[in-house]
């Protein structure tokens, strides 16, 4: 038997203390965190969900590895909010950040995901798409698109860091992923458990594919049109016929390709032409129907999203598989989901915002090995919110202040118990681009009740008999106990997240902002 004295004793303490402890997150099993967020990505250009408009082999790899969420959406479809709740946990009048257009810049001083698991000996890293309008808090290493109201350009964008900002040439998906790759070369080294956010501005309007897609570019293929493309605006209520979204109105050259933007290099410019020139020659020659204008822009519209998505995709390949080459993927969550969904030619529109199944909806796949069973689906209902508890949870870290969201391990469990719960929802940006009315709703296992409170108009709709929103029951007959239910419930979630009964203040300068932005856009 081996014997110490005092002083070897307190040593050999100290020296397994600093075995367990010291070394971070890795000797307590803490896993690595991979979290690839993309922006305006719809389930509907997901193949891991089934009847998608493209292809996307390597998104469907997470999925089938691990779990799929087929019921996940968001509190708010729009591109900062969605970044703030995900880093908070918190819908967004707790976290500060209502609007892209309009917010402050995001507070990274409050509790945060970054900050808590950076606090907790993770390596901390963002790199890509930030859109917060202020810099990185909680995070090692940070570089993030800076240019264009920090949404950024898909050729030759611009990134900015500790260190400033700095110019780049190259395609936006290649060029996060190189970066990306990078950093994972040195995290790897370290004898600590990393949290990485890697954030494509993919596939966001403008649509632009990169190089190898423009290659491919089939002026021919066609994409199934969506029922409604044509519906009719009369069926709509006010809210719904104040908005600005229809593709026949509101896109503009540059969406649908016919003109170019002046981003590009020489060499960029001639892969363009290559892929849209011809077309566009022969759209000018033909005289087309209004109806027929409009398929025209949707077929461009919606083949450029789906080749931007394929673009992308391909790049998380590679995230993917330099975390398989390298023996991490047996030690780290992979999680892919997006900001919020997108209208792809549904009611005739383009764009989010709503809370429609199609723009509040979002793929959420997860992979973790030993934990979750390959190829599992799960219907329960989720939210944007529940992100932070959950990767917080599988890295036995409490956060020190109260979410709104909830863990979601239980779900990952092979007979998982039953989960209930209503998820609320609340747009603020309203004056805004898009024209859409503020408006908040709860979603239920069935159900689904909105208040447009600008315009004083409510919604209804069951979406096991209309899945894609488009029969308003609110008012008919037969409906009014339903209706009470829903209001009450969605009155209970109000006063459980302390939902304030006023709105915050819009800056003076907004609206004539918004406008004559609005007015250039349809002049580009």
């Amino acid at each position: 038997m081996f014997k110490f004295n005092g002083n070897q004793t307190g040593l050999l303490i100290a020296a397994m203390l600093s075995l367990i402890f010291s070394t971070g997150a890795v000797a307590l099993g803490r896993p690595n965190i991979v979290f690839i967020f993309s922006d305006d990505h719809a389930i509907g250009a997901v193949s891991a969900y089934g009847d998608s408009i493209v292809q996307t082999p390597n998104i469907d790899r997470i999925a089938a590895g691990g779990i799929r969420f087929d019921r996940a959406y968001v509190g708010n479809a729009i591109c900062g909010p969605s970044r703030a709740t995900l880093l908070t946990g918190l819908h967004s009048h707790a976290n500060g950040f209502y609007s892209n257009e309009w917010s402050a810049p995001f507070d990274g001083e409050q509790q945060t995901l970054s900050s808590l698991l950076q606090e907790a000996g993770y390596q901390t890293a963002v790199i890509g798409k930030w859109h917060l309008y202020s810099d990185p808090v909680g995070f090692d290493y940070w570089e993030v698109i800076d240019n264009v109201f920090e949404q950024g350009t898909y050729y030759n964008p611009s990134f900015r860091g500790p260190n400033g900002v700095v110019e780049t040439t190259g395609y936006v998906a290649d060029l996060v992923t190189d970066k990306t790759l990078a950093w994972l070369e040195q995290a790897k080294e370290e004898d600590r458990p990393f949290f990485l956010l890697y954030n494509h501005k993919t596939p966001h309007r403008d649509w632009l594919p990169g190089p190898q897609e423009l290659r491919e570019w089939d002026e021919g293929y066609r994409v199934k049109e969506p029922e409604s493309l044509f519906r009719n605006v009369d069926e709509f209520n006010e809210a719904r016929r104040q908005s600005r979204m229809r593709i026949a109105d509101y896109m503009t050259d540059q969406d649908v390709k016919l003109s170019m933007g002046n981003t590009l290099t020489p060499e960029q410019e001639a892969l363009w032409k290559s892929a849209f020139a011809e077309g566009n020659r022969q759209y000018r020659a033909l005289d087309l129907t209004v109806q027929d204008d409009v398929r025209w822009k949707y077929q461009r519209y919606a083949k450029t999203y789906a080749a931007s998505v394929k673009s992308m995709d391909r790049q998380i390949g590679r995230l993917l598989d330099y975390l398989e080459a390298n023996s991490l993927m047996e030690d780290t969550i992979v999680l892919y989901s997006s900001d919020q969904g997108f209208f792809l030619g549904e009611n005739g529109w383009f764009d989010k915002r709503w809370m429609d199944e199609v723009s509040s909806q979002v793929p959420l796949l997860i992979e973790w090995r030993g934990h979750i069973k390959p190829g599992t689906a799960s219907d329960a209902l989720v939210q944007n919110i529940d992100f932070a508890p959950t990767l917080l949870a599988a890295a036995g870290v409490k956060p020190k202040k109260p979410m709104h969201g909830v863990s979601l391990l239980p779900l990952f469990e092979e007979e998982a118990a039953p989960w209930s719960r209503d998820l609320y929802y609340h747009f603020y940006e309203n004056p805004g681009f898009h024209g859409v009315a503020r408006h908040y709703g709860v979603r239920t296992e069935r159900y689904k009740l909105v208040y447009y409170y600008q315009n004083d108009e409510w919604e209804l709709f069951d979406l096991v008999t209309d899945p894609q929103d488009q029969v308003n029951l609110y008012g008919k007959q037969g409906y009014a106990a339903l209706t009470d239910d829903l209001r009450q419930r969605l009155q209970a979630l109000r006063v459980e997240y302390r939902v304030p009964d006023t709105d915050p203040e819009v800056p003076w300068y907004h609206g004539p902002l918004i406008r004559g932005i609005e007015k250039l856009m349809m002049w580009l």
